[in-house]
């Protein structure tokens, strides 16, 4: 048995030498690398992000009276004022109860008639 492993020790530098010196990696690889990852970032993280933000101005700049909205706070209400200057709606969450709110804190809009459903 320990013929064998020592006949084994002594041919494995011989086996590993037999396919050719190692080759040496590329100087490229790290560059591919970050490549890869940058544009697996842009793709999963920076693209969705700005299109969401893009849409939340979109939204924020169609405010206007009357439409029926939901803060990020999850309060709903109808829009009774806009304010164009300032960045703030009046919204009107019970009858009789308003509410100042900054435009970016809405949400999304809801189809009319919503808030009669609730």
């Amino acid at each position: 048995m320990t013929k064998l492993l020592i006949a084994l020790a002594t041919l494995l530098p011989v086996a590993v030498l037999a396919d050719g010196p190692a080759a040496e990696p590329s100087p490229f690889t790290p560059l591919i690398m970050l490549g890869v990852f940058v544009v697996i970032f842009y793709l999963m993280v920076w693209r969705p992000q700005s299109k969401r933000t893009k849409e939340h101005k979109q939204l924020m700049a169609a405010l206007g009276k009357g439409e029926e909205v939901v803060t990020t706070g999850g309060i709903c209400g109808k829009i009774t004022k806009v304010s164009d200057d300032t960045e703030f709606v009046v919204v009107e969450v019970a009858s009789g109860v308003e509410m100042k709110f900054q435009k970016s804190s809405i949400h999304a809009t809801l189809p009319k008639g919503t808030l009669k459903g609730i």
